[in-house]
């Protein structure tokens, strides 16, 4: 036992060592189908979208010049949460259309551009005349699914400022898990920061490429309504609106809250606290910002650092009048059902976020109700309404996905570094409204920056290479070490390697 004593912090050294020279960063988080058995508890009904009189939007004070009109781009997106919200771009020349997911949690423009089993059709570059290779390749790995290609630029035109511009496209050849069963999207619309831009930052994101080329303001918005009344129709299916240039006012309504950009990477904020059914959790306010805190609107679900999503869990399971529900349910990997025509939902509380104002001083607060995170799924056989349970945990920090994202109209204002939430006109059900906003509050009891230990991804690297290169100088001088005592030993006079050992240890 002595001797495994004496070699175990070595092993400790040399596992620390290789681990972090082996590890590789991805750009975390997406979309969460499941895989679900269906266990016969719950129930659950759809949600979606309602707008007023529209008004003219052409004179907002985020875009006096009246380059872009809102208009157009209203309803410009189709899908849901659980299939991600896409927008039709025509690329190329002459055009090929195809269906873009919009993704705020990273920053690469990228389309199929071979076949592939889940998708109907594909960018076909040897047919646009326009299109200009660059000789580089590029690879992307998401939490779930990867994709590689070739990058290269080529023409796009969309709708609002109405202008074809040239930005960088990558051209997908390869993928594992990125393309799913049943969704109807050919590529990826990465809106986050040139930081997260793969191979490096020198790749221009799109949304950059269409500030500096048509002149808007450096302001997008997005309205995404797979949650209220017209969830469930036919004849006003989801979809929602992605606003270059702006925010389109008839898409909220009362007042927009700002929360300051806390990194210019992903969209990073800073979450001050959590509350269940009006009970703070009361735990550290760096526990919610873990890693980091993101708007994301790639990843399906509200995502949770692993000690929040448990103290969220209890809370719901200690306040929810139902106390006996599968841990598979919590876990994500069973569905809960009700007979046909019942509502859980008032089995259930709200989940409050805090965010940090414009005002440090003080929070605001985003309020989503049961119906937004108890999620319908399927019927089974006509008589059972199935649900899903719209948070889980994460290894990558709190992420606000789609699950709270459909109650709000979120404007991403790059221009003042910050983003804005208003409650959406279109998360609505049965005329009642399915997201809260209010404040101000005070922010004294908490930190004055709870998210000050995150590190981003670059300063990672960083840190990473150094490690590596500190491990490698480590491991030369311990080689040295192993091969020099051999000539020493049999010369006379000479202290051993043990006797040294104990004569600087007595010192």
């Amino acid at each position: 036992m002595a001797h495994r004593r004496h070699a175990l912090p070595w092993l400790l050294f040399f596992r620390l060592c290789f681990d972090i020279c082996e590890g590789h960063f991805a750009i975390p988080l997406k979309r969460y189908t499941g895989k679900f058995n269906s266990s016969r508890d719950l129930d659950l009904t759809p949600l979606q979208q309602t707008h007023g009189s529209r008004g003219n939007a052409l004179s907002l004070a985020s875009d006096p010049a009246g380059i872009v009109n809102f208009l157009d781009m209203v309803n410009n997106l189709q899908g849901d949460s659980g299939r991600g919200y896409y927008i039709e771009m025509s690329i190329g020349t002459p055009a090929q259309k195809l269906n873009i997911l919009v993704d705020t949690g990273s920053s690469n423009f990228a389309v199929a551009s071979t076949p592939h089993l889940f998708i109907t059709h594909y960018f076909n570059t040897s047919l646009s005349t326009t299109f200009q290779p660059s000789g580089r390749t590029v690879a992307v790995r998401y939490t779930q699914g990867n994709w590689e290609g070739g990058l290269g630029t080529d023409r796009v035109s969309i709708k609002g400022p109405n202008q074809t511009i040239t930005i960088n496209i990558a051209a997908i050849t390869a993928s594992d898990g990125f393309y799913l069963p049943g969704v109807n999207w050919q590529g990826i619309l990465g809106l986050a920061y040139p930081l997260l831009a793969r191979p490096d930052s020198s790749v221009e994101p799109f949304f950059n490429s269409v500030v500096r080329q048509t002149g808007i303001p450096d302001i997008f918005s997005l309205q995404m309504c797979g949650a209220g009344d017209s969830a469930s129709s036919t004849a006003d299916p989801p979809g929602g609106s992605l606003i270059l240039g702006g925010a389109e006012p008839t898409l909220y309504r009362g007042v927009m809250w700002y929360t300051p950009i806390k990194e210019e990477w992903y969209y990073q904020v800073e979450v001050l606290k959590l509350e269940v059914g009006e009970q703070n959790l009361n735990l550290d306010c760096s526990e919610y910002n873990m890693d980091k805190a993101i708007v994301d609107s790639g990843t399906t679900l509200l995502r949770l650092p692993a000690n929040v999503f448990n103290a969220v869990v209890e809370a719901i399971t200690r306040t929810s009048m139902i106390q006996d529900f599968s841990s598979g349910f919590w876990e994500g990997t069973k569905l809960a059902c009700w007979m046909k025509g019942e509502t859980p939902w008032r089995f259930f509380p709200k989940i409050s976020i805090y965010l940090r104002a414009s005002n440090t001083s003080q929070s605001f607060r985003i309020t989503i109700l049961p119906q937004l995170y108890i999620q319908p799924i399927t019927d089974v056989d006509g008589t059972l309404d199935c649900f899903r349970f719209g948070v889980s945990s994460s290894a990558n920090g709190l992420v606000i996905g789609a699950t709270v994202m459909e109650g709000f109209y979120v404007v991403f204002d790059r221009s003042q570094k910050r983003v804005g939430f208003a409650v959406s006109s279109c998360a609505v059900s049965g005329g009642a409204a399915l997201s809260e906003i209010a404040g101000p509050f005070s922010a004294a009891d908490v930190g004055a920056d709870c998210a000050g230990g995150s590190l981003n991804e670059p300063l990672l690297w960083v840190i990473s290479y150094a490690m590596m290169a500190l491990c490698a100088t480590i491991l030369l001088t311990l080689l040295l070490l192993l091969v020099l005592p051999c000539r020493w030993r049999h010369r006379s006079g000479e202290i051993t390697d043990q006797s040294s050992l104990v004569r600087h240890r007595i010192k």
